[in-house]
């Protein structure tokens, strides 16, 4: 018998007894040796929290094992009726590995005991856990994964609503500055980390790449409340993680050799698009800050053609000429 279906039979007879149990009775239902017995009474203990007691029998009481009552609301620990189908070890499996990608160094430590019971709980399936894992690999892309070594100080003043003091290095200016944010929303976006937060110095709203805070500060001062509204309107409104600006449409044209590809793709909820007599796409999708869409239209190279506006074409065409001037 495998040590998860002992592990719920133990639990069961537990609860299914008004009176201590002795350890012969569970040796002989469980048909265990006393040394695999012991094994599985600690790991109830140690990795399930089960609170089962042994009883010695003192002054004419019973002896045996209980499962006292911690005043859970069904009266039950509930390990026998919570363990996990096929489908759903599978997924919890999926959780384990994904929680282990997420932010490699950085939610390890804090995820650890949740990742512990996953594996636990992986053993009640057929397949073992290593079995499973053998034949799943996640491959990161090629993101930005530097670890964002003030992860923990953004959290806590995001989630405890403090202000934050962060230096801040702004990449396309090469520039560095202090400022004292309100932190608003953590996102988790193409594998990095990003902070919306109301900035005291610009008075509105930011969106802060964690991997360019180079310092975090909590401070005591509570932090600003910004509109929701506001916020879940710069967050996701328009094309890419960036905002601000009026909305524009771009209106991009895909050969039909990509067409089929970027006719199954997301671009944005509000896209509209469309097949051509001749095979290709025209897709439009909306943004207002063009860095992300310049990035991802760049990427197809001759199988992609901006449209419209003409601004965009206009920087796409530059782009494209000083990528040339170098091979020349």
């Amino acid at each position: 018998m495998a040590q998860a279906a002992r592990l719920r039979d133990i639990v069961a007879i537990l609860e299914a007894r008004k009176h201590p149990v002795p350890r012969d009775v569970l040796l002989n239902e469980l048909d265990v040796s006393l040394a695999t017995f012991k094994r599985d009474i600690e790991v109830l203990r140690d990795q399930f929290q089960a609170p089962i007691t042994w009883l010695p029998g003192e002054a004419g009481r019973e002896r045996g094992y209980v499962l006292e009552d911690k005043g859970w609301s069904s009266g039950k620990l509930g390990l026998p009726r919570a363990w996990f189908t096929s489908s759903e070890i599978h997924a919890l499996l999926m959780i384990d590995t994904l929680a282990s990608h997420i932010a490699p160094g950085l939610l390890t430590e804090h995820l650890q005991p949740l990742i512990t019971r996953i594996t636990l709980a992986l053993s009640a399936a057929d397949d073992t856990p290593e079995d499973i894992r053998s034949r799943i690999q996640i491959l990161a892309s090629a993101a930005r994964r530097r670890d964002a070594a003030h992860f923990e100080n953004v959290a806590q003043a995001t989630v405890r609503r403090n202000c934050l003091e962060i230096l801040y290095f702004t990449k396309s200016r090469n520039e560095r500055n202090r400022r004292v944010v309100s932190p608003q929303r953590l996102i988790h976006y193409k594998e990095n980390w990003y902070l919306v937060a109301w900035c005291h110095k610009a008075e509105g709203p930011r969106v802060f790449a964690l991997d360019g805070v180079e310092e975090a500060k909590v401070l005591k001062e509570p932090a600003v409340e910004a509109d929701k509204a506001a916020i879940d309107a710069m967050v996701g409104k328009d094309f890419g993680i960036y905002s601000g600006g009026d909305r524009k449409w771009a209106k991009l044209r895909f050969s039909a050799l990509q067409a089929r590809w970027v006719e199954a793709e997301v671009w944005h909820p509000e896209q509209t698009a469309s097949v051509q007599e001749d095979g290709s796409l025209v897709l439009e999708v909306p943004y207002s800050d063009p860095r992300e869409l310049l990035l991802d239209v760049l990427k197809f190279g001759p199988e992609a053609e901006v449209l419209e506006p003409p601004e965009l074409r206009e920087e796409v065409r530059s782009r494209l000429r000083r990528a040339l001037s170098q091979y020349e």
